[in-house]
C-alpha cells in the first residue's frame, strides 16, 4: 500500500526535496543539494510525486502530473 501523497503549502512553498522526495525539513539533505548541481530535478517539491524527466544536450524538462511542467534555467 502507498503512503498518501500531502497536497502542498498554501502559499506554494516547496515541502518536498526534489532529488530524494522526502520532506525538505528533515535532516540530511547535504548529497541532495549537491546532486541539484548537476542533475535535474526527480520528485516534485510541492507533492512528492516522481516526475518524468527528460533530457538533451541543451537541458532538461520535468513534468508532474499533477503540477505541470518545469524547464532547466
Amino acid at each position: 500500500m502507498t503512503a498518501p501523497v500531502q497536497e502542498p503549502a498554501a502559499d506554494g512553498a516547496a515541502q518536498f526535496c526534489d532529488q530524494c522526495g522526502a520532506p525538505a525539513a528533515d535532516p540530511g539533505h547535504e548529497r541532495c543539494a549537491t546532486r541539484r548541481t548537476l542533475e535535474p530535478p526527480r520528485f516534485c517539491a510541492l507533492c512528492a510525486r516522481r516526475m518524468v524527466v527528460q533530457v538533451d544536450p541543451f537541458g532538461w524538462k520535468a513534468r508532474c502530473s499533477r503540477h505541470g511542467e518545469t524547464t532547466s534555467p
